[in-house]
Parts: C-alpha cells; sequence; structure tokens
C-alpha cells in the first residue's frame, strides 16, 4: 500500500502499485459507449495509462489537454485516461475539449482496476477515486514506466513517461 498526498496531507491507497519490469494485469474498464475495454483491445500497441481522480477537476482538465497534444506525436500508441468519471461525462469533456487522441476509460462497474493498480484511494474526501499516475506499458503489456504523483493535486512528469516510449 502506497501513501501519496493530497495537498501536503497523506492519503492511503489500497493494493500495491505496478513495479517497473512487471507485467500489468489485466483490466476491464468501460469506454464512452458503455463498452468493456480490457488490455486485449490495445493489443500489439504500446499503452500510456493515466489515472485521474476527476477530468472535472481544473488539474485534470489541463493536464489532460496536454496529454491530448504530446500523444499526437505518437500515433501508434493508445494513450488510455482513467478515472472514475461516468463515460458520458467523459465523453462531454473530450468533445468540448476537442480531445481526440486520448482513450478516456471509466471505473464505473468495477474498481477492480483501482486496487489491482494500487491507485485506490482508501479514504477521505476522494475516497473511492483514483490517485494520479502514469504508467506506460509496451506492446506486450510489460510496465517500461511507472511513477504515482507524490500530491494527487499536482501533474504529472509526462516528459519522463514519453522518453520511455523512446527507449
Amino acid at each position: 500500500m502506497a501513501n501519496v498526498q493530497l495537498q501536503g496531507q497523506p492519503v492511503a491507497l489500497l493494493g500495491d502499485f505496478p513495479e517497473l519490469g512487471s507485467q500489468a494485469v489485466d483490466f476491464l474498464l468501460v469506454n464512452k459507449k458503455l463498452k468493456d475495454v480490457s488490455l486485449q483491445n490495445f493489443s500489439g500497441k504500446k499503452k500510456l495509462i493515466y489515472s485521474v481522480p476527476s477530468l472535472d477537476t481544473p488539474v485534470c482538465a489541463s493536464s489532460s489537454r496536454k496529454l491530448n497534444e504530446l500523444a499526437a506525436n505518437f500515433p501508434d500508441l493508445a494513450v488510455l485516461v482513467v478515472s472514475a468519471d461516468l463515460p458520458f461525462a467523459m465523453s462531454r469533456f473530450c468533445g468540448s475539449e476537442k480531445l481526440k487522441n486520448l482513450v478516456p476509460l471509466s471505473t464505473m462497474r468495477s474498481d477492480s482496476f483501482a486496487s489491482d493498480y494500487g491507485l485506490l484511494i482508501a479514504e477521505g474526501p476522494l475516497g473511492g477515486l483514483l490517485a494520479r499516475a502514469l504508467l506506460v506499458l509496451d506492446e506486450k503489456n510489460k510496465v517500461i514506466f511507472a511513477r504515482l504523483s507524490d500530491d494527487i493535486a499536482h501533474e504529472p512528469d509526462f516528459d519522463a513517461a514519453l522518453a520511455a516510449l523512446e527507449d
């Protein structure tokens, strides 16, 4: 169980965050068309997974816009943004922001992704939501980059994650 912060206050997370070199656990998430999606849907592609508490926050919104711009440089990369937001809200956000390079995915049917990846916020005002993290998986779902944000309210280091794609 990892501990991160939310504006300087400790926040406990449930589960174990993936280690570099480990095999990513398969997941079942929900896309904007309410269809179940797993790692198999992105078979043969590198994947960047960005988990956020909610797209409806200033940091999540601005970092998703930035990630969308960066993702345009990697056409063969699946860029997944995972949150507990409902698919309707995620779709509305991506549409209004014209985010075409992101695949928004929801944990609405199960919190297993959050707990399997050590991202489930255990308690407090954001209890039940996901912590902010970046993961990069290779084409065979091996973890080649893993960084949990020290503070959930801070934007992650996208440049470090993207550098892992170029190695």
